[in-house]
Formats: structure tokens, C-alpha cells, sequence
């Protein structure tokens, strides 16, 4: 097993860094490249990290180590119960239509920060993956797979909204709805796993209806 000590501080920086390659974490803890690629691969047997290839400016694509929603369940949420405690209030302050009308302003917000990124981007690919550099850089730790070249799937890892989805489940539904508003009529958005049904991660597949002619 791996040393306390070395999964503790790779953890750590995983947790504060967000993915790194193997290289830097060595540079960062003090060790060698090779030590740091080890540590890493008996911490991904313990489900505690997963990898995922970026592609780099030059040369060959990079190969980046994240934490997985079991290794982000070792670090303590302090911000759980005020969440649940705000959405609470604000149930018996403004009932639950007041609730959903928060939930509707957050996802007019959301999706047009979205939509503005998105419409950037030509084609299926681009779109995917500028949607996943979006969560992921709100702490979903969103990767994508390719099913195939009209169909694509977004994988989150991590949800920093657990809580209030758990106390909400408008906040999930919500998340859908803004996919699919994004995309617009030609894509197709489905959730396929779900965290708060029981699975590991939350996966949208994404997938191309029909293709414009120009």
C-alpha cells in the first residue's frame, strides 16, 4: 500500500492544483518523476485518482492525474450545511416558488455564459470540449469520451453542488435543461449515470440529430 504520507500530500495537491501531470506533482512534492507516476498508479487501483489525456501545444498529448468523487469525499465540505440551511430558508421564507424562481435566475445566468462559449466553437467536438473545460473549471472534474463522431460523452466526476442537489433536486434538472439549451435543436442531451440515483459520477450523452447544410 502506498504511504500515508505520499497519498495525504498528493491528494492535497490534486484537491488545491486541480489536475496536474505526473511531472509536475514531482516537482511540487520533492521527488522523482517516476516515484510520483507510482505513487499515482496505486492511488488510481484505490479509485482514489483517474487520468485523462489533454492535447498539448506541441509535441504529444499530456497525460493529467485528478482526484475521482471517492478521493473527493476524503475532504470535509464545511460548506454543506450552510447550503442546505440557506435553501431551507429560503423555503420558508418565499416557498417553493420562490426556491425554483432562484433555481431559474441561477440557470438563465449559467446558460448564457455558456451559450456565449459555445457558439464559438464549430462542430460536435469543439462544443464538447469546451463544455468540459467550463465544469471543469467550476470543480466538476468534467472529461469527455468519444462514442463516436456524432456522439459524444460528458463525464463529471465530481459534483461541488452535491448538497444543495441533494437537498433540491430542481438544482439536477436544472443542469440538464441548460445542456440542452446550449446545444440548441440539432443536439440531443441525455443523462445517462446520476450521482444522487446511486452512481459513481453524472455522464451526459451528447449526440448530433442532424447536420446543417451550408
Amino acid at each position: 500500500m502506498i504511504k500515508i504520507k505520499n497519498a495525504d500530500a498528493i491528494l492535497a495537491q490534486l484537491k488545491n492544483q486541480g489536475a496536474m501531470t505526473s511531472g509536475n506533482l514531482a516537482q511540487l512534492l520533492d521527488m522523482t518523476s517516476m516515484g510520483a507516476r507510482q505513487h499515482l498508479l496505486r492511488l488510481e487501483k484505490q479509485e482514489l485518482v483517474s487520468s485523462f489525456s489533454q492535447k498539448a501545444a506541441v509535441g504529444r498529448p499530456k497525460l493529467l492525474w485528478q482526484l475521482t468523487a471517492k478521493a473527493n469525499a476524503r475532504f470535509p465540505d464545511r460548506h454543506a450545511d450552510l447550503t442546505i440551511q440557506i435553501i431551507d430558508s429560503v423555503k420558508d421564507i418565499f416557498g417553493e416558488q420562490g426556491l425554483n424562481k432562484l433555481i431559474s435566475e441561477r440557470e438563465n445566468r449559467i446558460t448564457l455564459q455558456y451559450q456565449q462559449a459555445l457558439d464559438k466553437c464549430e462542430g460536435l467536438l469543439l462544443k464538447v470540449s469546451k463544455l468540459s473545460e467550463l465544469r471543469a473549471a467550476e470543480g466538476y472534474m468534467a472529461t469527455i469520451e468519444k462514442i463516436s463522431d456524432i456522439e459524444y460523452l460528458l463525464i463529471e466526476n465530481h459534483c461541488p453542488i452535491c448538497s444543495a442537489a441533494s437537498s433540491c433536486q430542481n438544482f439536477c434538472r436544472s443542469e440538464l435543461d441548460i445542456f440542452q439549451q446550449c446545444f440548441g435543436k440539432r443536439y440531443l442531451v441525455e443523462r445517462d449515470e446520476y450521482l444522487l440515483a446511486g452512481g459513481r459520477r453524472c455522464t451526459y450523452r451528447i449526440k448530433e440529430l442532424f447536420s446543417v447544410k451550408i
